[in-house]
């Protein structure tokens, strides 16, 4: 019996994604829960499952078509077997028919969920690889859950003799030779079109501004010396982007005006503080995933989100709501040595704050010569929502808080 595959509701308000990448072609065996196929929706890859064993008979939607959810993907049957794509574009209602007639519908959601708590189907593929009882695995994404790495790293551990990876070098994928005198083609992924498509609408919509301010870290850096070890014993590895995302809360609270967003008819200040962090993918391009309701987070907690949402996304396991509903965002550019920028605003945001690289640089205090761990913070804001003062308000707050963290 036939069994069609169908676009699945990948989080709450998604309702079309992007076929990026087939894994498997027409004619491949495929096991049940093995990756079929990559979708994209706002820049968040994600891997498809096969819902049942079998031969790849048909591919309905070719890589870069856009398809809604509940559309027909492929079907998976015997060799041979005669398959019907008439019923796509599919519907749930539709699902039931086709049902009726002897083709078999694949679940919406495909991600099965045990004692040991969310288990996506790549954790479950590749623990039922190796052997891996994923009970002896003690999870660290959010809540506990069991990610990819962490049975990787089980593995590896297991391994008697480990060798090291060489080194990559970056060789695209997409490289086109090119014969003539302009050297080669990249061609555009859909992360990047997506990257490209909303900078571009940023700058369209809002006048950016920027303001920079200089922070003295040594309060910050002397707490998270005392503090580091501890946070490692409960599994948290405590860097200086939660103490940042900590001072942006204690700025957006002071001044509400910096968490909303513009409307024709008025200022919508918005209830939650939603941060956005972005994250660099490398050549990839970058995502902004967010940290829902940073409010109400202490500082071992937004260490515990921060690393969860940085190590998913670099893995590709973020699922779409993982990167929706931000109300501000914090781009770290220090990381690869930059001491200042002028970060595109995130829309609708009221405003970006870029972290540059943290030096220890001469300064001056009460008259005297010392030596101090600085960092530059640049603040654009979105002058329709802001002006000059206000936004050297918030971000005099932000930088208040880390130089007289307790």
């Amino acid at each position: 019996m036939a069994t069609k595959v169908f676009v699945p509701r990948l989080g709450e308000g998604v309702d079309e994604v992007t076929v990026t990448k087939w894994l498997k072609q027409e004619g491949d065996s495929v096991n049940e829960l093995e990756p079929l196929l990559e979708v994209n929706t706002d820049k968040v890859d994600t891997e498809i499952p096969a819902p049942a064993t079998g031969t790849v008979l048909k591919i309905v939607m070719q890589e870069g078509i856009a398809a809604k959810v509940g559309e027909l993907l492929a079907i998976i049957g015997k060799p041979g077997e005669s398959v019907d794509v008439s019923s796509a574009p599919v519907t749930i209602e539709s699902k039931v028919e086709s049902h009726k007639s002897g083709v078999q519908p694949s679940t919406f959601d495909l991600r099965p969920s045990t004692d040991l708590g969310f288990i996506s189907p790549v954790v479950a593929k590749i623990a039922a690889e190796h052997g891996v009882d994923l009970s002896q695995i003690n999870g660290t994404g959010l809540n506990g859950r069991i990610t990819k790495n962490d049975v990787l790293s089980y593995v590896e551990g297991q391994k008697s003799n480990v060798t090291s990876p060489k080194p990559s070098t970056f060789k695209p994928s997409n490289l086109t030779p090119d014969t003539g005198t302009l050297g080669a083609l990249i061609k555009h992924s859909t992360m990047r079109k997506s990257i490209a498509a909303h900078m571009v609408e940023s700058k369209h919509t809002s006048p950016h501004v920027l303001t920079v301010m200089e922070a003295d870290m040594s309060r910050v850096s002397k707490h998270r010396a005392t503090n580091k070890a501890a946070f490692e014993r409960d599994g948290v590895n405590l860097t200086f982007t939660a103490y940042f995302m900590m001072a942006i809360v204690t700025g957006l609270k002071a001044y509400p005006q910096t968490n909303s967003s513009w409307t024709d008819e008025g200022l919508s200040v918005h209830k939650n503080v939603n941060l956005g962090m972005a994250v660099s993918l490398g050549e990839d391009g970058l995502i902004v995933p967010v940290i829902k309701k940073a409010e109400d987070l202490s500082l071992l907690a937004m260490a515990r989100v921060v690393n969860d949402l940085a190590n998913r996304a670099r893995t590709k396991k973020l699922q779409p709501d993982d990167v929706k509903g931000g109300t501000f965002t914090l781009t770290n550019h220090g990381v690869s040595g930059s001491l200042f920028a002028f970060p595109v605003i995130n829309q609708p945001q009221a405003g970006i704050l870029g972290v540059g690289a943290m030096q220890k640089r001469v300064v001056v205090i009460d008259d005297a010569i010392a030596i101090r761990p600085m960092v530059y913070m640049s603040f654009v804001f979105d002058h329709r929502i802001l002006d000059g003062a206000s936004a050297d308000w918030f971000l005099a707050k932000v930088k208040d808080t880390l130089e007289n963290w307790a």
